[in-house]
């Protein structure tokens, strides 16, 4: 019920009360559908981070806000200065809005499938949607208030939402007559308006904030609705990203143990064919032992097989080479054989040492509860999220890593501009080849740690190698720390001013290249 509008007109005249006499300063994304809003009164901040998203969708209210250094994009810039006046909430509604001394208004549309947030810098201004496919909520405005229904007393309040009917179901409403119903869904919306306490609750398997006792209830809380969010939200994203981590890390445990599994299966299926057939060298040695019954030409010859209890076997021949180059070609086929077999007998060894670290680590899985263990167990296993891989991927720029350190190099000279301006921080190195064009290099550096010597020589041989330098013996680099690099106004494309720098020599080479 954090969305519900029975939690909403609690949070309403608390957030009023808090935030009188305090002004926007920075409303901002850095992540996708996040919406973050910074105010102050000069003394005391006051944070907005509100995730519209269908998945889940919350207005959380941390104490303190950290913007990141990159993908952080500036939003409605024209809320920024405005006077908070009041906290309001559509009636029956699920959208929270914030009207502003001098008539703007922005508004949290907190419904789960269509979440959004709209800002008007006035009443008759033209809408800023902060998801702008929902075009229609350009027109988002209260609902009629709806009318009493004499058969159906749940339809007279259509904001209930799903928690109220348990509760009034877990207290014999099905069974009650019509005018009993009625009283019992005039008492609840009584408490929903004037709640005694909030309840921390689990219902289905979810965590959940209500007003009312459903469920089974973790913690009881006093009826403070900022208090209450800054608790509900980030446990419950803790725990939807421990149930989404742990579901990952079970899967890849799975499949890992069921295709190293079927792969020992199909080692030791083909290994066993060996076995028990007759193979190339018995072949060979049978046609080498008969190499005086076999007439020239012979399409096929019958021998007595020594290796199978003398029993005659017909063994087939070509007719365009003599026997004795077929036993040479039958050999030479036994040594390969030979090979296969000690890499299947190899294989089966560790594709099933593979299932079993597998299934030994899905049972050390099932005793993990909380997401700090489990992170701390999958780096310890090196089971981590192929989140960096990924991202390194989709990266605009050619991505390189040596010994744990990414070197980044710029594709064209307004891929430069972007690698220099946007993605290198200022304490990362930044390296170009000396009074040449060429590509901007960057090596991300790592905190409290110094970039060893080799990274910098082999990310220097980057520079030289993506420059015009590229067929000299010797390329002199600058290498430089990030901040020590700016870029004039008015230079064109990848044209930077280097203020400080020292420069090393090296073979113009990509290093990472596999031979």
């Amino acid at each position: 019920m954090h969305n519900n509008y029975y939690f909403l007109r609690q949070l309403a005249p608390a957030l009023t009360q808090q935030l009188a006499g305090f002004r926007v300063v920075t409303c901002f994304s850095q992540e996708k559908d996040e919406l973050v809003i910074g105010l102050t009164n000069g003394e005391a901040e006051f944070w907005f981070k509100t995730q519209l998203s269908a998945g889940f969708t919350a207005l959380a209210l941390p104490e303190t806000f950290h913007r990141a250094r990159t993908n952080s994009v500036d939003l409605l810039p024209g809320l920024l200065g405005r006077e908070v006046a009041d906290v309001s909430v559509f009636p029956h509604d699920r959208v929270l809005q914030l009207n502003f001394r001098d008539g703007a208004t922005l508004q949290f549309k907190l419904y789960g499938p269509r979440p959004n947030a709209v800002f008007r810098a006035a009443p008759e201004a033209t809408a800023e949607l902060f998801h702008q496919r929902y075009l229609a909520d350009a027109d988002l405005a209260p609902a009629p208030e709806p009318l009493p229904d004499p058969h159906n007393p749940l339809r007279s309040y259509p904001a209930l939402g799903d928690v109220p009917p348990r509760y009034l179901r877990a207290h014999g409403y099905d069974a009650a007559d019509a005018a009993t119903r009625q009283q019992l869904v005039q008492e609840v919306v009584a408490r929903l308006e004037n709640p005694p306490h909030f309840y921390l609750t689990a219902i289905e398997g979810k965590t959940r904030l209500t007003l009312l006792p459903v469920g089974d209830v973790e913690q009881t809380l006093a009826p403070n609705p900022v208090a209450a969010l800054r608790l509900f939200v980030p446990l419950t994203l803790g725990r939807r990203a421990y149930e989404n981590e742990l579901r990952q890390v079970r899967q890849e445990l799975e499949k890992r143990a069921e295709e190293a599994t079927i792969s020992a299966s199909q080692a030791r299926t083909r290994l066993y064919a060996l076995e028990h057939t007759a193979g190339y060298r018995q072949t060979a040695d049978l046609i080498m032992a008969n190499l005086t019954n076999i007439p020239a030409g012979a399409a096929q010859v019958e021998v007595v097989d020594f290796y199978q209890d003398n029993q005659l076997r017909t063994i087939k021949l070509k007719t365009t080479e003599t026997p004795q180059r077929t036993a040479q070609n039958l050999y030479r086929k036994a040594k390969n054989q030979k090979i296969e077999t000690e890499q299947l007998q190899e294989r089966i060894e560790r594709r099933e040492t593979e299932a079993l670290w597998c299934l030994e680590r899905l049972e050390e899985l099932a005793a993990i509860t909380d997401l700090r263990t489990l992170r701390t167990w999958r780096k310890t296993h090196d089971l981590q999220p192929e989140t960096k891989a990924k991202e390194a991927a989709e990266l605009p720029f050619k991505v390189f890593t040596d010994s744990g350190y990414t070197i980044l190099v710029g594709r064209n000279a307004q891929n430069n501009d972007l690698l220099t301006q946007r993605y290198a921080h200022k304490d990362d190195l930044w390296l170009h080849a000396k009074d040449v064009t060429g590509s901007h290099v960057v090596i991300k550096q790592k905190a409290g740690h110094t970039t060893p010597e080799p990274v910098v020589e082999r990310a220097a041989q980057l520079a030289a190698w993506y420059s015009r330098r590229k067929n000299d013996s010797l390329c002199p680099v600058t290498v430089t720390p990030k901040k020590f690099v700016r870029k004039r106004k008015g230079a064109v494309a990848g044209q930077v001013v280097v203020e400080r720098e020292r420069v090393v020599l090296v073979v113009p080479a990509n290093p990472f290249e596999r031979v």
